[in-house]
């Protein structure tokens, strides 16, 4: 049977954590139940843990938690932190559901300080099981226009957005996989392992590693990219 809570990579998330210790701060956004900073929490049960969310009961839970949360659409408001006060920003599942990549993207690299991480997690258009269905004319899963997902990821894709809109301002420290359709877990741990880029979900830890001024906003504009973005005007 297939496991689906791998899908969220807590293992890689937890690696990528271990692997960047010293950090104080850190801000998931679209934070759900608060499972990820849970991880966090485990890891450094000292930083300071801070939430974006937007649903009603997933904030209250989130309090209960003593996480601070802000509530606040990612797609429209500023993130209400100021400049590079994170160490650690977390977008897991989430920047597939989302249009305005480059606002978020614009948000996340104010707030991240200078030689902070960016952990993404997100479902992998590439996986092994969608190559498979789009072979058989079938629609890739993550990718389906009657659910709520309306991005899809590979990663020379994500790679290519980070390097085209801001270049030279993140580099990849850290890349893994986790779930591989259709097998149960004692297969699909190992092949994720071996074959990240055909998992499930890919995982990616950017390290920001020059001044953030706008690059993100300007991309669209720049490219003269025939979509009305949000870019905060």
């Amino acid at each position: 049977m297939i496991d689906r809570t791998l899908n969220y990579g807590r293992d890689v998330l937890k690696r990528f954590l271990l692997a960047n210790g010293g950090f104080e701060t850190a801000l998931d956004i679209g934070a759900g139940r608060g499972y990820d900073l849970a991880t966090v929490r485990e890891v450094n049960p000292n930083a300071r843990l801070f939430a974006i969310e937007f649903y009603p009961a997933s904030v209250q839970e989130l309090k209960e938690k003593q996480i601070t949360v802000r509530s606040l659409d990612i797609e429209r408001q500023p993130f209400s932190f100021e400049p590079g006060s994170m160490d650690v920003v977390m977008a897991n599942q989430i920047l597939e559901h989302t249009k305005e990549i480059f606002w978020i993207f614009d948000q996340v690299s104010r707030v991240l300080k200078e030689g902070g991480h960016f952990f993404i997690g997100v479902p992998n258009l590439a996986a092994l099981h969608n190559r498979i269905l789009l072979a058989l004319g079938r629609q890739p899963s993550p990718l389906k226009n009657n659910s709520a997902h309306v991005r899809g990821f590979t990663k020379p894709d994500v790679e290519q957005l980070f390097q085209s809109a801001f270049p030279g301002g993140y580099q990849l420290v850290g890349f893994g996989g986790s779930n591989f359709y259709p097998f149960p877990p004692v297969l699909a741990r190992p092949l994720a392992r071996l074959f990240p880029s055909m998992a499930w979900g890919v995982f990616f830890d950017f390290k920001k590693v020059k001044p953030y001024r706008r690059e993100f906003l300007d991309y669209p504009r720049r490219m003269q990219l025939e979509t009305n973005f949000y870019l905060g005007e």
